[in-house]
């Protein structure tokens, strides 16, 4: 698709080491190569960049997603970030499609950090001067940096997806897990134009009549964790010293119990469960439990980021209530894990990254990218 290359003069694309399949996608659909850079690490595991090619007055494209190597992959594209800078180049545009600790976007915790913010200003420290991302955990993140921030939207792909490969999507019903995610869920509910539900879990202790106020509620910890937990997915927690992965409910009391509620009608319909991200898919296979138990057809899981970590697909795949899992290619998920799961289906997004790197480098507007998907490349 050389087409567009004679638009993107003076330019320069670097393609780092978490996720070179989507890189040569947007690189090849924008008809460049990605530019030379060497990429390697010394004996001690510290990140050495050498960029290979003169970069002086260029606009420079740097593309590395978030990985499951998420430390070495933020540590490689800050370096590459400060060679280029140090390079003489004279814009630098980070293109994160799966923004770092993004799911630290909020103190979840009274003595917790907002990783989310410490990761953009070492962005900014580091030299950057744009930033291109997809699907923000929390869009209030664009407010984190000190530079400006394009939060792309993978919802005209998937809804694209939705009308061209799901029968009978006109009759279906957009769901949300929890009350965190409704606002995604009736943005995608008026694009297609169909009904939506939520999921809402109540909280209720064991013992105790649901009607009678719950008396742990006057301690501030307790009212603190249960608004923070409108929109969290299940936590998976590696331990640093032995290694050893579990699933940590850090809002559960050993003397709670949780109910959950279905809101809207589900019956006999096609349902979507909808979120930005699937990390652990506890929730969202509970979720597709209640809506089979309410009457509904079948059960689409869908996300934008699918990290999809642990034995997550393996029990998505096992899962009868699950009929499909839709994610984008935002966040690397390679061959061998792919294999364990045949209900997954991986959405190509790099058309939208690629015309976002094209706008933003003749200037143009990219508004366009936040409804439609691009038909041109």
């Amino acid at each position: 698709m050389t087409h567009r290359a004679g638009n993107m003069r003076k330019t320069k694309i670097f393609v780092g080491n978490s996720h070179p399949e989507l890189g040569k996608l947007v690189t090849g659909r924008l008809g460049v190569e990605s530019a030379a850079v060497k990429l390697s690490q010394f004996k001690n595991r510290e990140t050495s960049v050498e960029i290979g090619v003169s970069v002086r007055n260029e606009d420079v494209y740097i593309i590395q997603s978030g990985s499951s190597k998420i430390n070495d992959s933020l540590m490689e594209m800050l370096i590459m970030i400060n060679a280029c800078k140090g390079a003489s180049a004279e814009r630098i545009t980070a293109v994160i499609p799966y923004f770092p600790y993004s799911k630290q976007s909020k103190k979840k915790k009274h003595r917790g950090a907002i990783a989310a913010k410490l990761v953009a200003n070492i962005l900014s420290i580091s030299g950057v001067d744009h930033i291109i991302t997809m699907d923000l955990h929390a869009s209030q993140m664009q407010g984190f940096f000190n530079v400006p921030v394009d939060n792309l939207y993978a919802e005209p792909t998937i809804a694209k997806w939705i009308q061209e490969n799901v029968d009978d999507w006109q009759n279906a019903v957009v769901v949300s897990k929890n009350a965190g995610g409704a606002k995604r869920v009736t943005s995608l509910a008026d694009r297609l134009n169909i009904e939506f539900a939520l999921i809402h879990k109540e909280r209720t202790r064991i013992g105790q009549a649901p009607k009678q106020p719950d008396s742990s509620l006057t301690k501030p910890e307790n009212i603190y964790n249960r608004l923070e937990d409108e929109d969290d997915d299940d936590e998976g927690v590696v331990n640093v010293t032995t290694g050893d992965a579990h699933v940590e409910r850090v809002h559960d009391d050993a003397d709670e119990a949780s109910q959950m509620t279905l809101v809207g009608d589900v019956q006999n319909k096609v349902c979507f469960i909808v979120d930005d991200m699937i990390d652990g898919c506890h929730s969202f296979l509970e979720a597709a439990d209640n809506l089979v138990l309410h009457g509904a057809k079948s059960v689409y899981i869908i996300a934008t980021h699918g990290i999809l970590s642990g034995n997550s697909l393996r029990q998505i795949e096992e899962c009868s209530n699950v009929h499909r899992i839709v994610v984008t290619n935002t966040y690397p998920i390679p061959p061998e894990k792919r294999a364990l799961c045949s209900k997954l289906k991986v959405l190509d997004i790099s058309a939208t990254l690629a015309e976002a790197i094209r706008r933003t480098h003749n200037g143009e507007s990219i508004s366009y990218l936040f409804s439609q998907v691009p038909k041109n490349l």
